[in-house]
C-alpha cells in the first residue's frame, strides 16, 4: 500500500487487488478512483473507505478490465 499525507490528511492511497492496481485521491472534497490507471469519472465517495469498498467490489464481480 502506498498513500500520501497532506497536512494530517492522506490524500492518495494505492495498493493491487487480485492483480490489479487501484487508487482512491481526494480531491475537491470528494474521493476519486482509479481501476487499472484508467480514472472512473461517472463516480464519487464522501469517504476513503467507502471509494476502496467500491473499488474491490467491482474487481469481485468480475467487471471487465478496463472499467469507465
Amino acid at each position: 500500500m502506498q498513500g500520501i499525507e497532506s497536512q494530517e490528511k492522506q490524500v492518495f492511497w494505492s495498493d493491487t487487488y487480485r492483480g490489479r492496481p487501484i487508487s482512491t485521491f481526494y480531491r475537491h472534497g470528494r474521493w476519486h478512483v482509479y481501476v487499472d490507471h484508467v480514472f472512473q469519472h461517472n463516480v464519487l465517495f464522501a469517504s476513503a473507505q467507502d471509494a476502496i469498498s467500491w473499488l474491490m467490489g467491482r474487481i469481485d464481480s468480475g467487471v471487465g478490465k478496463h472499467v469507465h
